[in-house]
């Protein structure tokens, strides 16, 4: 058996400490789950382990003996591989260039594709998979394309196996495939570190459970036995919850109603009905269809079948640019790539979404794209350092804001808000929170979909529960606690 060990690990980051004292350890022949609530630590940990971070005090050490890296590349060749999130394949080249990138079989001078090919190949059968080398990445799904990056990390024979969040974009059938990979891997003596976000899919893959919080190491179960209180408490402690203002309140009148919506196999027959003026949550784990659902309602995605109503009126083959004359607005998930235009100015980009308003005949009114732009800069209070500056000049908490604001300029009716305090610090998730209540006192609806779940005690009205694609439950944010919620998510065990 092999061992990873953190010893007194400690990295700071101007004006916070991420790691505080970290001491765990990880075994080969078991799948050693890391979990923590976003900002707990995870990520750092892995960059100090895998070289990403060599500015760290504290010792790290596999079978007690010592090692630091000062480059992932370092790590790599070391044999410490990582298979982040965000996937790395150019899907352009084939699965056996992808698995083998930059480090060809080499006849002289010039690549030995025959080689090369049958190397790849014994990598993919050593894992007991079946891929065909070569064929383009592109032509290859999500979960195929999971395998190709463990295999490029199983090409150089690891003592160490960091998965982050490796089932985020997997369907329920792919997910138990990439399962059954794992446990092959853990036979080979291969440390394998599993983060994820998905709790209820640890009691079927993980045997401990390592927790992360506020950047300490709180505790590590067995997870044989555990139950889903025993991991909430370790993650969240004695969570002090703030409370949505008293003023923040649902009228009568009915906004947006949907009857039998469906689009499988994400979500099915989802019924609810949204009020003026409310907050409305949905809360599920990832992978439960929540996002899915979000991007119907925008129209972004065709549902199978069901219907929206907004305002008594039934909205046919909903496209985003219906659903925006309709007075709906869409905050996505992923802010930089779905929200904004980088590379335009913030002035732009405040007033993308309501260029008919702007424009006049052919081009766009500069008076009228000044006055809507400094609007939303004064009433979102987003701080920038001139509007004719890039996206890119702004922290990531100003960046929401813009998104936010380039839809209120077009005065919508209802807001929906996919994951609003992503990648932003504590304050300014407050003022993003400000934002919807603000909304709310103005009579505009929202609806809210946080993976942080505690967020949604804090700031809606009322609670929908989302599991394996279908609604479950109601509830009252104001009679449940964060560990109640997250237990619901996972099921109610």
């Amino acid at each position: 058996m092999s061992v990873l060990r953190t010893s007194n690990i400690t990295k700071k980051f101007p004006g916070t400490v991420a790691l505080d004292d970290v001491s765990i350890q990880f075994e080969s022949g078991k799948v050693n789950a890391l979990v923590g609530k976003n900002g707990s630590g995870k990520t750092t940990l892995m960059k100090v382990i895998n070289g990403a971070y060599s500015d760290y005090s504290g010792k790290l050490y596999i079978d007690d003996e010592e090692f630091s890296f000062s480059h992932p590349k370092q790590a790599f060749e070391a044999g410490i591989a990582t298979v982040y999130q965000e996937m790395s394949l150019i899907p352009g080249l084939s699965v056996a260039e992808n698995i083998l990138l930059g480090r060809y079989k080499k006849n002289g001078m010039f690549i030995d594709w025959k080689d090369t090919y049958k190397e790849a190949q014994d990598i993919l059968d050593d894992m007991g998979v079946d891929l065909p080398v070569k064929e383009l990445v592109a032509h290859l799904s999500v979960w195929q394309h999971q395998v190709i990056e463990i295999a490029k990390a199983m090409s150089v024979n690891p003592k160490v196996l960091i998965l982050d969040e490796p089932t985020s974009a997997l369907a329920q059938n792919e997910t138990e495939m990439l399962f059954e990979l794992i446990r092959r891997l853990i036979k080979r003596d291969v440390i394998v570190i599993y983060i994820s976000h998905r709790l209820q899919e640890l009691w079927e893959i993980a045997d401990t459970c390592a927790v992360l919080r506020d950047g300490k190491h709180v505790g590590t179960i067995e997870m044989e036995g555990a139950k889903h209180s025993d991991l909430l408490s370790l993650m969240f402690g004695d969570l002090q919850l703030r409370k949505r203002p008293a003023d923040v309140v649902a009228q009568d009148k009915i906004v947006l109603e949907a009857q039998g919506f469906t689009r499988e196999p994400h979500f099915k027959d989802i019924n609810f009905e949204l009020r003026k003026g409310e907050v409305l949550g949905i809360a599920g784990m990832l992978g439960s269809g929540r996002t899915e659902l979000l991007r119907a309602l925008f129209g972004a995605d065709k549902p199978d079948s069901g219907s929206i109503i907004i305002d008594g009126e039934e909205i046919s083959n909903p496209s985003p640019v219906l659903m925006k004359r309709k007075g709906v607005a869409f905050v996505p998930e992923d802010r930089q790539r779905q929200g904004l235009v980088q590379i335009l100015s913030i002035k732009s980009n405040l007033n993308h979404s309501s260029l008919e308003l702007i424009r006049k005949g052919l081009f766009v009114d500069s008076k009228k794209e000044a006055e809507f732009s400094r609007r939303q800069i004064n009433d979102l209070d987003i701080i920038i350092p001139g509007e004719s500056f890039p996206m890119t000049s702004l922290s990531g908490g100003n960046q929401q804001k813009v998104v936010v604001g380039k839809w209120l300029n077009i005065e919508p009716q209802i807001v929906i808000f996919d994951e609003p305090s992503r990648g932003i610090d504590v304050n300014a998730k407050q003022q993003i929170f400000q934002i919807i209540w603000d909304l709310s006192r103005h009579g505009l609806s929202s609806i809210v979909v946080s993976s942080e779940l505690e967020e949604l005690l804090e700031i809606c009205n009322r609670i929908i529960i989302m599991k394996d694609g279908e609604f479950i439950d109601e509830v009252n944010p104001d009679t449940l606690t964060v560990n109640e919620l997250y237990a619901l998510c996972m099921g109610g065990k």
